[in-house]
């Protein structure tokens, strides 16, 4: 059959999707969560994963944690750890990692939570999380030596608490993620204060 022929048969005036991918997480923002990996080298030579848990509406850190052996059940329960209770999100963005099986998707469902699943080498349709982790690596772990599990996990608090109250986002209309106040020019000179081991800085006016 030719070419010409085939495009005969093809159907005409498809209709659009019900909605594009940007469309749905703008009009469902507030019910959203993303997760996704990282890996961490040590200074052991080891490889640590650490998954975060973002929330989309004020891109706010849900949840993390360090494991050197992610599993099926200890995703499962970083979840329940996330979302403890009844205070789970309707819809949980993800990636097709063999990771999250049977026991994790049962978790999920049980949870009231509806899994979307990005496509196959799509990581841009999960692209929150992906900024997130971006920002992980270029603002903090590229400039540490992570020494283990425990000094991962110190360190990332810090940042968080960082990411959290002080770091600006142009999508929030630089706001941070926990609201700041606006401190007008007269109340006081501004002041540096060191975040997360005096990598990072947080700039606010205080009183002499």
């Amino acid at each position: 059959m030719s070419e010409r022929s085939v495009s005969r048969l093809v159907p005409k005036n498809r209709k659009p999707p019900s909605q594009s991918w940007k469309t749905f997480l703008e009009n469902h923002a507030h019910q959203l969560v993303s997760i996704d990996f990282f890996t961490v080298p040590t200074a052991m030579c080891r490889v640590l994963f650490v998954l975060v848990v973002l929330a989309h509406r004020r891109r706010s850190v849900a949840h993390f944690n360090v494991t050197e052996h992610p599993t099926t059940a200890w995703v499962a329960q970083q979840m329940r750890e996330a979302f403890p209770h009844d205070c789970a999100p309707r819809y949980l963005i993800r990636d097709r990692d063999r990771v999250y099986g049977e026991q994790f998707r049962n978790r999920v469902a049980e949870m009231g939570m509806i899994e979307v699943l990005t496509a196959p080498q799509s990581p841009w349709q999960n692209a929150f999380a992906e900024r997130l982790i971006g920002s992980i690596r270029r603002e903090c772990l590229d400039h540490v030596i992570v020494l283990g599990e425990k000094h991962l996990r110190k360190i990332l608090r810090s940042y968080f608490e960082y990411y959290q109250e002080s770091r600006t986002h142009l999508s929030l209309g630089k706001d941070a993620p926990y609201t700041r106040a606006v401190q007008a020019p007269e109340f006081a000179a501004v002041v540096e204060v060191a975040q997360v081991g005096g990598l990072l800085h947080r700039y606010e006016r205080r009183a002499a």
